[in-house]
């Protein structure tokens, strides 16, 4: 009887601290599961894992001691009444139950979990997808980039080039101006390049008529 009340006793406090963790670590999977994120936030995942090792605890020691109160029950030489007899039974039975409702809760707190690792992996991705873009949005404009500072140079060595060619104009038209006015302030250079003129174009006659000679005589070689 000693033992048979001790083992109740005990059981029935397994009971109480087992119900009160199992209501707490229900509440704590219903918010996981409304919200896997907050697994991950303000130490719960530590609570969390508190949690569920004391309700495993208790279980433990709650099978335990039913095991013990079913021996108790078995054994011939002890004495045995009916109304212990049905509370060992009921005792095994609330074991059973609890131990359904844990394992219920710990398989819908997982998958919350698998739920919330999907997302999270889907969320990488399309971060991992969008990093990956703007990166080759950002490589593309690099090489537009180089491209227009390209554009820009060889615009700026055109415009450079545009400008030496008018420097140079200007300087053979002040050059030309210069001469045409030393000409016309020199009249003897003035006669002298008409001289040589003249001596140009009678040179080009002369050739010319040596040229129509030299013509006509192989003409009449070729005739005879």
């Amino acid at each position: 009887m000693t033992t048979y009340d001790s083992l109740h006793r005990q059981c029935r406090t397994l009971e109480s601290l087992f119900d009160a963790k199992l209501t707490s670590y229900s509440r704590l999977a219903s918010t996981v599961s409304k919200s896997p994120d907050d697994l991950e936030s303000h130490g719960s995942r530590e609570r969390w894992k508190d949690l569920e090792s004391e309700v495993d605890d208790l279980l433990e020691k709650l099978e335990e001691t039913n095991e013990q109160l079913a021996l108790l029950a078995n054994n011939p030489d002890s004495e045995i009444s009916q109304s212990m007899n049905r509370a060992i039974q009921r005792h095994r039975d609330v074991y059973h139950d609890y131990a359904r409702e844990l394992k219920r809760t710990k398989a819908n707190v997982q998958q919350a979990i698998d739920q919330s690792n999907l997302l999270s992996g889907v969320r990488n991705d399309i971060d991992a997808y969008k990093s990956s873009a703007a990166e080759s949005l950002l490589a593309e404009r690099s090489r537009i980039d180089g491209s227009h500072a390209i554009a820009d140079e060889m615009l700026e060595q055109a415009f450079e080039t545009r400008s030496e060619f008018s420097r140079q104009r200007h300087s053979l038209t002040a050059i030309n101006t210069r001469m045409t006015s030393v000409i016309s302030t020199i009249p003897g250079v003035n006669k002298l390049v008409s001289m040589i003129s003249s001596r140009r174009r009678r040179d080009t006659i002369i050739l010319g008529v040596v040229i129509g000679v030299c013509i006509l005589i192989i003409l009449t070689y070729a005739w005879r």
